[in-house]
């Protein structure tokens, strides 16, 4: 593919245009261009079954900016879906342009005096070189005289992975079949990602950054690839077939020719598996790769295990430490991890008379491109002990694997996974403990150190006993450390005693007087707010920093136990959508927790102002929504502690100075397991943003809350609140908003002070989330990771949501006068109003 613009393109022009004057222009109707014939921008052919129309199309903004291209895309699907570019690398910026086949056989773009040569062939067939548009999608150029298939769109694949395509390569003519992203969603240009079949014939594929591997697929068993088992639900729908012979080796595929299906290769290098729903006009997303840090190609780089569910992802394995300290600790882990000890292996075996050893991993994601070895388990071992360069080995029901050099790709997984497997890590003999006679030359001196430590262990001991009596400064306190030196532990209660359970958690522990001067005696002008529990103050510190300083006074409902489950919890948490917890104070009656200091208050403080909402734009909404959904996801989720939070509302969202959110107030935080709903006669929580289940049964789970952040959801959309709105129709917001939904008219939801008409399609798709969110069933609302997903990425597929909850007139107490007693928190006044004075 090629433009042309020389001496000759005058007699080209004149010749062709004469060709074209002798020729009917071009039907609709028609699946086939004839020599000479004409395609304008708006003229089209569609394939004989309906199936793909080819024209030209656009992109781009304006009209000032518009680009034209040609290409291909379903014909009977509403939603206009490209799968092949001819001119991705030359847009077209003249709407005269045509697509007509040349003189000289070839297909050919011409505009003005420019010529796009989309074929180079040099065809027999003299003026009867036909373009055909078959129902596969594929664009055919043919000899009319012989009939020979000169040319293929299917051999140049551009960012869709259609049935029938190949990913591969032919070694006779070296031609390599790929992938390439676009550029953006408005620009075809060829991206920066690339998909392609290992060139070594390991049978995976490569996602490539430019130059660089950026995720592997694993290698191919005959059904899945080793990295993407998820392909196994689909494989009726979408078959994937390897071809391996010394001439070429591909992939291409089969489907159902009732549905309508595709691989694509996204702008953000990501490859997609997509169906298309007619009942709702939408594609639906069935799997993407890669789905996680852990699934990018190399991310923690060599001998190193990344484990998605840890913080940080990325480990060395035992016996190994990272290559460069430096990037390691800046958070880049490519580098990888390099041998403490060098191995024995191919050493003289009289340096130290000792083997080395093998250690087993277990419950591993296997690394990626292993040598297969059809042997027996002993051999297996023996195979790689004797190697050298072998660093580890497997050995399951695919027989003996075995790695040669780096490990890379090797993920650890959930105990309870069963696709975990063991590894079996080559290491030195003294990476492991010394066995026989050869570990009493180490008792004296270990027996020596014990003592030592334990001496220096109980004089620790005792110092912090004095130090926790008296407390620490807050005043010299700095905020840059997160750990203090004084430890706070909760007392054993009746019902720790009971359990046998001893909470304890590093704090630091502050003592009355500083945290009384750094509030100025807890002076009003010094009060940021208040809540059901007590007031906040601010507080002045070390070198002008600032903190928030939560109360609990004497008279609230909450008490000991929600300051010390609070404290219990976020302590353990880490997380930028989550509030930091600095220390606390527990003197005398005093219960009192300090945390850093929130410039812009709570999301209420914005959200129900008549005037400073307008301050919230559909971007700033759409960062604070999507913050809060990473910070509930974490902590349902990747939390050392899973946690539901029981009390999600606007009042507990802080804003930090560049209006990021952060979850607060965990004094009715639970921690769960993993799967099922606790129950309590205790109910806690927001009237309005409660759960029917919670409210009406204490039954609470991870989809309690769920359903408050689909109230918090359609708050932030609507700028209304949820408990107080009166409307003509609906006393709740809930109610109304289903009632605009279900009439079609979910935009007349959005907050009048939105200005940005933009965004009407990402609000619908906002409102619907909200009400997947909010529906009756806990059954039928989507985890908070299917609701980041969807939020996250505009081609995962959103079912139409069920009536929500609480959605008639009147409130939760007037439906349901025979509710149990429950302690809940103040709507309007919040724990966690901070604001500067």
């Amino acid at each position: 593919m090629a433009k042309t613009n020389n001496s000759s393109m005058t007699t080209y022009v004149h010749l062709l245009l004469l060709l074209i004057s002798s020729c009917p222009i071009l039907a609709n109707a028609s699946d086939t261009i004839l020599q000479g014939q004409l395609i304008r921008v708006s003229d089209t052919i569609v394939s004989s079954g309906n199936v793909f129309e080819l024209g030209f199309f656009s992109a781009g903004g304006s009209n000032s900016t518009m680009s034209y291209y040609v290409g291909l895309w379903f014909k009977k699907i509403s939603e206009q879906t490209v799968v092949w570019v001819a001119n991705r690398d030359y847009p077209l910026t003249d709407s005269s342009a045509v697509l007509t086949i040349g003189v000289d056989g070839n297909l050919v773009i011409v505009e003005g005096r420019i010529s796009y040569m989309i074929t180079n062939i040099s065809s027999t067939g003299g003026g009867n070189t036909s373009a055909t548009l078959l129902d596969s999608g594929n664009l055919v150029l043919t000899d009319g005289r012989s009939g020979e298939l000169l040319w293929q769109s299917f051999d140049y694949p551009t960012h869709t992975f259609l049935p029938g395509m190949k990913l591969g390569y032919d070694r006779r003519n070296g031609k390599t079949w790929s992938l390439l992203s676009w550029k953006s969603r408005d620009d075809p240009g060829p991206g920066v990602f690339s998909l392609e079949l290992d060139p070594r014939g390991t049978s995976q594929f490569f996602i490539m950054k430019g130059s660089q591997k950026y995720w592997a697929s694993g290698t191919w068993n005959g059904q899945i690839f080793a990295m993407m088992p998820e392909m196994g639900m689909y494989n009726d729908a979408y078959k994937l077939t390897y071809i391996s012979n010394q001439n070429e080796s591909y992939f291409t595929s089969f489907s159902d020719p009732s549905t309508v299906d595709r691989c694509v290769f996204d702008i953000s290098g990501q490859l997609q598996y997509l169906s298309w729903l007619e009942s709702t006009h939408e594609w639906i997303l069935f799997w993407s790769q890669p789905r996680q840090e852990c699934e990018v190609y190399a991310y923690c780089g060599a001998f190193s295990s990344c484990n998605q569910n840890a913080v940080p992802f990325c480990s060395c394995l035992r016996g190994f430490q990272p290559l460069s300290d430096r990037n390691w600790n800046a958070g880049d882990k490519s580098g990888g991890c390099s041998r403490r000890v060098p191995l024995q292996c191919g050493k003289d075996s009289q340096v130290s008379g000792q083997k080395d050893r093998f250690l087993r991993i277990s419950k591993v994601r296997l690394p990626v491109n292993p040598i297969v070895l059809q042997v027996s388990p002993g051999v297996c071992e023996s195979a790689c002990s004797s190697n050298c360069s072998c660093s580890a080995y497997a050995y399951g029901d695919d027989g003996c694997s075995i790695w040669i050099e780096d490990l890379l790709n090797m993920q650890q997984l959930k105990p309870n996974d069963p696709n975990g497997r063991d590894l079996y890590l080559k290491l030195a003999s003294s990476e492991f403990q010394d066995s026989g006679s050869k570990r009493w030359k180490w008792i004296i001196p270990a027996i020596a150190v014990s003592l030592t430590l334990l001496t220096t262990a109980f004089f620790f001991y005792m110092w912090r006993r004095k130090l926790q009596k008296k407390g620490e400064d807050l005043l010299l306190f700095d905020p840059a450390t997160s750990i203090g030196a004084a430890t706070y532990k909760r007392s054993e209660d009746s019902k720790s005693r009971r359990t046998g359970r001893n909470k304890e958690v590093d704090l630091p522990l502050f003592s009355i007087a500083s945290v009384s001067a750094a509030t100025d005696n807890f002076s009003d002008a010094n009060k940021l707010g208040e809540g059901g529990f007590g007031p906040v103050y601010k507080g002045k510190i070390l070198k002008g920093h600032e903190v928030a300083v939560k109360r609990l006074s004497r008279k609230s409902g909450q008490g000991l136990e929600e300051l010390q489950n609070e404290a219990m919890l976020i302590a353990k948490l880490q997380h930028k959508n989550l509030v930091r917890l600095l220390g606390c104070c527990i003197e005398r009656d005093e219960k009192i927790l300090i945390y850093e200091y929130m410039h812009n208050k709570s999301l209420d403080f914005f959200l129900f102002d008549p005037i400073k909402h307008g301050m919230l734009n559909w971007e700033l909404r759409v960062n604070i929504i999507e913050g809060i959904a990473q910070g509930l996801l974490y902590l349902h989720q990747y939390s050392r502690l899973r946690i539901i939070h029981r009390d999600l509302k606007a009042s507990n969202i802080l804003l930090d100075k560049d209006m990021n959110p952060k979850i607060s107030d965990f004094g009715m935080a639970r921690i769960f397991g993993e799967n099922g709903s606790q129950a309590t006669k205790r109910i806690v929580g927001t009237y309005g943003y409660m759960s029917p289940e919670y409210a009406l049964r204490g039954l609470f789970s991870i989809k309690s809350d769920v359903f408050s952040f689909g109230v918090l959801l359609l708050e932030i959309l609507s700028g209304k609140k949820n408990t107080g709105f009166y409307n003509s129709d609906s006393l709740t917001l809930l109610g109304y908003a289903w009632d605009l939904w279900r009439g079609g008219r979910g935009q007349e939801l959005k907050d009048p002070i939105i200005e940005d008409v933009s965004c009407t399609n990402m609000l619908l798709r906002y409102i619907n989330i909200a009400l997947l969110c909010v529906q009756e069933s806990a059954a039928d609302r989507p985890t908070m990771s299917n609701v980041v997903s969807m939020l996250s990425n505009e081609l995962v597929f959103l079912p139409s949501p069920k009536q929500p909850a609480f959605s008639t007139s009147g409130s939760v107490l007037d439906q349901y006068p025979s509710m149990s007693p429950a302690i809940y928190s103040l709507n309007d006044a919040t724990v966690s109003i901070l604001e500067a004075r």
